[in-house]
């Protein structure tokens, strides 16, 4: 490592240790011991907790979490800088071990058949007297990198969860992370179901109408058929959007997405379809913040879709008012005979009470003097 070769290098020249009892050998002890503090303080760089999070992953197979990421926190890099420390200190251990043992070990293998080895390595001058007595000391220091490379990188593989996995803080981070993942999940699946849950009901109906009056009134046929392009086409472009989303293309966050000024275009199309719809429109919705303008554009799709779905062509009444601070909406329309209800539906209504309650708003919808009412308030304030 850099900060052990550096200060090898200032020991060599300065020979602050020249003379001393198997030289080598105590420069390098020095050596590392002296490296050390210089790389405990590099250990506290966030970038080092990513590169040996991947190294302890790949070379130890930790027992737990290990992360590769920065290090945001003052408690994540002191326990990284501890890490990256133990590791060189073991590491340097290891290696001078690995460099100095097995060639003492052969010359001490070697010895009985060469005592002239002795004068050549003086530390070996008390193990001519018996060489055969030293051969099994000489084995030991051939083989012992590898059982100190086991318990140095056994240990390393215990003590890496510990200091390079995640802190409480990391945790915390990671749980808000996961629940922002869960709720852009939850926003899209609504997205999902109101834009193409409406587009194919309007189509079937469309549809139905067009087949029904074919032969009678080729006009309104042709007219229906040119809606339902128009609904698959805008469904579509929608899907698209989102699938982007899903695949986290960079310009699909940058791509249109509907408001309340596009809600004539939708009851037009709601009309299409058979609905007699009744719009009101009070204030300037164009003061609506946008996300709230966004949000109430799927609730009131949501609503004429429901009413496709399960009313059919009966007259609905759509008042959406910007008054006092606040977004009024209100949807009524002849309650349908019961029908029978597909396994898994209602999501719908819950996703706008979503849509709602992240708005702090209030949300009602049910049957009341034998219609179907849905209302919604959103309070104005407070968004961007």
């Amino acid at each position: 490592m850099p900060f052990h070769l550096a200060a090898l290098t200032v020991l060599t020249a300065t020979g602050l240790l020249r003379g001393t009892p198997a030289e080598p050998l105590t420069s390098q002890l020095v050596a590392l011991a002296l490296a050390l503090p210089f790389v405990a303080v590099a250990g506290l760089v966030p970038l080092v907790r990513t590169l040996e999070g991947s190294a302890a992953r790949v070379l130890c197979a930790p027992h737990g979490e290990v992360l590769g990421v920065p290090a945001t926190s003052a408690a994540a890099r002191r326990r990284a800088s501890a890490w990256f420390t133990s590791h060189a200190l073991l590491g340097g251990v290891v290696a001078g071990v690995s460099l100095a043992a097995p060639p003492g070990g052969v010359v001490l293998l070697v010895l009985p058949l060469a005592p002239a080895l002795a004068k050549v390595f003086p530390w070996a001058e008390p193990a001519n007297a018996l060489p055969i007595a030293w051969l099994p000391v000489g084995l030991v220091l051939v083989l012992l990198p590898l059982p100190l490379s086991a318990v140095a990188g056994s240990w390393l593989a215990r003590l890496a969860p510990t200091l390079l996995g995640p802190t409480p803080a990391d945790r915390l981070a990671l749980a808000e992370q996961r629940a922002e993942r869960l709720a852009e999940r939850a926003r899209i699946a609504r997205d999902l179901h109101d834009s193409v849950g409406h587009a194919l009901s309007a189509v079937g109906i469309q549809a139905a109408a067009a087949s029904r009056l074919l032969e009678r009134d080729p006009a309104f046929a042709a007219r229906a058929l040119a809606a339902i392009e128009d609904t698959a086409r805008d469904a579509v472009a929608e899907l698209d959007h989102v699938l982007g989303l899903l695949r986290e293309e960079s310009d699909a966050t940058t791509a249109p997405t509907p408001s309340l000024a596009d809600v004539t275009g939708l009851v037009a199309r709601t009309r299409a379809a058979g609905a007699d719809v009744e719009l009101d429109l009070v204030g300037a919705v164009s003061v609506v913040p946008k996300p709230v303008s966004r949000e109430a554009y799927r609730i009131v799709q949501e609503g004429l879709g429901n009413v496709l779905r399960h009313a059919g062509e009966v007259p609905v009444r759509l008042r959406i008012a910007v008054i006092d601070g606040e977004l009024a909406i209100d949807l009524a329309n002849p309650a349908a005979e019961a029908r029978t209800t597909r396994r898994g539906g209602g999501r719908g209504l819950r996703g706008a009470a979503e849509r709602i309650a992240v708005l702090r708003g209030t949300f009602t919808a049910g049957p009341r003097d034998g219609s179907w009412h849905l209302s919604a308030r959103i309070p104005l304030e407070g968004h961007p």
